[in-house]
Parts: structure tokens; C-alpha cells; sequence
């Protein structure tokens, strides 16, 4: 087979009512294979999952092959024991479902099909989605209960001969749509070991990297035997046809990106930004507690609580004016201003406010430029020097009318030529987060290097941060996923 994904049924007259396919094996024969593809994707579709069944063999066969399989044994045994948990959704999605549900005649019990992530209805769209996130299992049946009102009262995988035919066709086409492989030609006639998603936004305003530079990511993985294809948040229904997850877009929490890693990572893919990196690099108020309690060496930071009553100032005897003023959760310079004065304070503080119930208060530390140190796997691997934007105080200049001074300069320098101390303190806050990819912004004062912030999803532009190393720099983090990936 090249690159499809491998249908394991009960019995091959199972799939008589779907096109004819060499995709399909039957239990006994998968079971009792010598010969296994390690990197293959699996579909267990056997109508039986029950513990130590022959569909709980399929699911727990693959996994000891090193093969990804759906369901996984995990899901298998949740779905079990569906009736000591609570599913929680957000409250919308409840919402929906009891719209839908009180449109139903009044029975006590009701079911819904759910496959691959899909329902019929397109009023539960949003239910099956969340579903399929929490139970990746390619035929789900919901049973929903009356008891004064609606809940799920059972979940079930669902058998392929129990379909009706409107069913059936359904279910074809949801295979179809979450994993096209099955049904076409390989991309290229090339086998690559592994095949590698990145995710990225075609419309952000300030892309974490360029087209350029996701070309050469593309191209320097097929040279590490990885076929990387770009994907975007309409493809989150396609991300198990991967073995790994590149994220090249602005990370956030309450956002695809994270939900992206977070599926990535629960079905053992080799992921950056990994969700924990994420979670850490994502709120300045949890990176100034952690650098903090290690004693990385930060400016000077105060916390401010909405809810509490604030000494403004006291805030600017202790810090100096100009202060600067942070909400957690900005990036590439947003939701950061800087306050001259008392009144200033108040005011933006005030605004602020608006966005976060905690500011970061911080001392302000004049520099021509910051140092973005690019460190993977606890290895510098470039350097840079981003200087302020023209007229500006930070590297960007979100108010600035023309793009020529929206941001600084910059200069790609060796890591070599780096003070020692820039590079020493970078290494020590980014072993806190973890091991994956990670831009430290820094400054030089006189009391020596300070950590401004760690970004778990560095900038990578051609022609920036690639200026000195050209095609090495992506070859080198293409090169760690498929250490990564031959690790797993």
C-alpha cells in the first residue's frame, strides 16, 4: 500500500456495500500477519471492541507494532467505561444539542450517528466534532436519555453491518473526507518514512513564518525522508493521517493551535510546540513565577489585580518611570504600552484592564535592540538582533501608517558571537520549559542578561533568521523531527 490508511473489518463481505478496495483485511489475517507496515494508519471497524474480544486484539496489536490505530486501546477502554465518567462540553454545545433533541417526538431514549467526527444533522456538527475529540473511534453511537431532561446515557462503537444503506453512505462519506488517502494515488511516487503536518494560517497578518520559509521546511523535510504537507484549522479532522505536527502559526490557549497539539500529542505524535510548551510560554504571569522561582535573572516585575486596590504610586517609586505595562497572553508586541508618568498609568491600566483581569507591571530597560536567542532541544541554534521599530520603543509598531516602519531592523549573527551570557541564560530558562523549539527574547544591561520572554513558536523567515545558516537551519529542525519521530 503506499501511504493509505489499512480498513480492518470482522469479515471482508462486511465491506460489500463500499467500493472495492485493497485497503481492507479482514481480523484473522491482520492478526495473525508476520509482516506488518510500522508506520501504516489503521481503521479498526470490527464489530466487537469488548475487552479481549478479537477488535480489542486489533487495537492492542497495533499499538505493540508501533502502528497508529483507530480506535486505540485507550479509547477503547473509556468508551467502556463511558458510565463512571461525565462527558463535560461547553455550555453552546449543550445548548445545541438540546435544541435539537426537544425537536424530537417524545420518547425517552434517542441516538445519533456519529462517524469519523461528523453527524448527520448539521445542528450537531459542533457535538460531534468535541466528541470524536474526546473518543476517536471511527463509528460512534450516542444514546441520549429523558429524565426531565436530555443527557447521554450510553456510548458505543457502532458495528458496519448494523448500517442502514442512508447510513452506510454516510459513513463512506465521512471516511472519504477524513482520510482521502484511502481512495487516491499517492501524492508522489516517492515513499517517505514518515509524513509530517505543519500547521499554518495563509491569512495571519504576521505569519510566524514566511511562504518562503515553508517552502524550504517542506523541501528540508523530504531530504530527512519526511513528506511534510501544509495543512490549516479546516483540516483538524485529517491530523491522525500525520506521525508529526509542526505548528508555524501564533499559539494560544483558548485557540486551534492548542487544540491541534493537544490531539497531536494524546495520539503520540512528535509535536512542536508541544501543548505543555504552550501552556508555559503562553501567560507572562506563569513565565515571571517559574523564571522567578529559579532565579533567571528578569526586569524588575510587579503583578496588578483588577480586583484589588492598586498603589499606582508606589508601583512607579519602585519601578521608575517609563513602566511598562503588559496583558499575559500578547504577542509580537500587542497589548504591551508604556506609561511616562502617574496619569499615563492609571490610564492605560485602566484599558487594559478591559482585556485581563492581571497586568504585569514591569521596569523599563532601554536597549538598541533584543537578542533572540533560537534554542532546540537544549541547542542554540541561530541568533539575532531585532532592533526597534523607527521612532519607536519595541520592535513593532502596531500604530505606524507605512509597513517600512511597522518593525526594526534586524542582524542574523553566529551563536558563537553571542555573549556567552546571553546564550547561558537562554539555555537555563527554556530547560524549565521543556525540549522543543523556542525563541528567547533577551537584553544586555548592566546587570548583566535579562529574559524579557520565551516564545514557543519563534519567528523563521527566509532571509532572517536563516540569513547566516541559508538551508542548514531548516535541515537542522527537520533532522530533530525525524530523530524525534525514529525515537517513538
Amino acid at each position: 500500500m503506499q501511504n493509505t490508511a489499512l480498513l480492518i473489518v470482522d469479515s471482508i463481505a462486511d465491506w460489500q456495500p463500499y467500493y472495492p478496495s485493497q485497503s481492507v483485511c479482514s481480523a484473522s489475517d491482520y492478526l495473525l500477519q508476520q509482516n506488518h507496515q510500522a508506520r501504516a494508519q489503521l481503521l479498526n471497524l470490527c464489530g466487537d471492541l469488548s475487552y479481549l474480544s478479537t477488535g480489542y486484539y486489533v487495537s492492542l496489536l497495533a499499538e505493540a507494532r508501533g502502528q497508529r490505530i483507530l480506535p486505540s486501546v485507550s479509547t477503547i477502554n473509556d468508551m467502556a467505561n463511558f458510565s463512571h465518567y461525565q462527558l463535560l462540553l461547553p455550555a453552546n454545545t449543550d445548548k445545541q444539542i438540546s435544541k435539537y433533541l426537544g425537536q424530537q417526538s417524545n420518547q425517552q431514549n434517542h441516538g445519533v450517528l456519529v462517524c469519523f467526527g461528523q453527524a448527520q444533522d448539521p445542528r450537531l456538527q459542533s457535538f460531534a466534532r468535541q466528541l470524536f475529540e474526546r473518543y476517536p473511534c471511527p463509528i460512534l453511537w450516542v444514546e441520549f436519555s429523558y429524565e426531565g431532561r436530555w443527557f447521554i446515557s450510553n456510548l458505543r462503537a457502532g458495528r458496519l453491518n448494523e448500517l442502514s444503506d442512508e447510513q452506510q453512505s454516510f459513513f463512506g462519506e465521512s471516511l472519504d473526507s477524513f482520510s482521502k488517502r484511502v481512495w487516491r494515488k499517492a501524492r508522489t511516487p516517492k515513499e517517505y518514512r514518515y509524513d509530517l503536518a505543519i500547521l499554518h494560517d495563509p491569512e495571519e497578518p504576521i505569519p510566524t513564518s514566511d511562504k518562503r520559509a515553508l517552502q524550504k521546511f517542506i523541501k528540508a523535510a523530504r531530504e530527512a525522508d519526511i513528506d511534510a504537507e501544509l495543512i490549516t484549522v479546516d483540516d483538524y479532522n485529517r491530523l491522525l493521517e500525520f506521525d508529526a505536527l509542526f505548528i508555524r502559526e501564533t499559539t494560544r490557549i483558548s485557540h486551534h493551535t492548542y487544540h491541534f497539539a493537544k490531539k497531536a500529542e494524546a495520539n503520540g505524535m512528535v509535536v512542536i510546540d508541544d501543548p505543555h510548551s504552550i501552556l508555559k510560554c503562553a501567560n507572562k504571569v506563569f513565565l515571571k513565577e517559574l523564571l522567578d522561582k529559579h532565579r533567571i535573572p528578569t526586569p524588575r516585575t510587579e503583578l496588578l489585580l483588577s480586583q484589588q486596590e492598586i498603589d499606582y504610586q508606589g508601583i512607579g517609586e519602585r519601578l521608575g518611570y517609563p513602566v511598562v505595562l503588559k496583558i499575559p497572553d500578547g504577542s509580537f508586541s500587542i497589548g504591551v504600552e508604556k506609561a511616562e508618568n502617574l496619569d499615563e498609568l492609571k490610564s492605560i491600566a485602566t484599558d487594559l484592564f478591559g482585556t485581563s483581569t492581571i497586568l504585569l507591571a514591569q521596569e523599563f530597560v532601554r536597549t538598541e535592540f533584543d537578542w533572540r536567542i533560537g534554542i532546540l532541544n537544549h541547542r542554540a541554534i541561530y541568533a539575532c538582533k531585532y532592533y526597534m521599530a523607527r521612532n519607536h520603543w519595541q520592535i513593532y509598531n502596531h500604530a505606524s501608517a507605512t509597513s517600512r516602519s511597522k518593525s526594526g531592523g534586524f542582524e542574523t549573527v553566529g551563536v558563537h558571537q553571542v555573549p556567552k551570557d546571553i546564550v547561558k541564560t537562554a539555555l537555563q530558562a527554556t530547560r524549565l520549559i521543556g525540549d522543543g523549539l523556542y525563541g528567547v527574547d533577551m537584553k544586555l544591561t548592566d546587570r548583566g542578561a535579562v529574559v524579557i520572554e520565551i516564545n514557543d513558536n519563534p519567528s523563521i523567515d527566509a532571509g532572517v533568521e536563516d540569513l547566516l545558516l541559508g538551508d542548514e537551519l531548516y535541515h537542522i529542525i527537520m533532522r530533530d523531527f525525524a530523530r524525534r519521530l525514529d525515537e517513538k
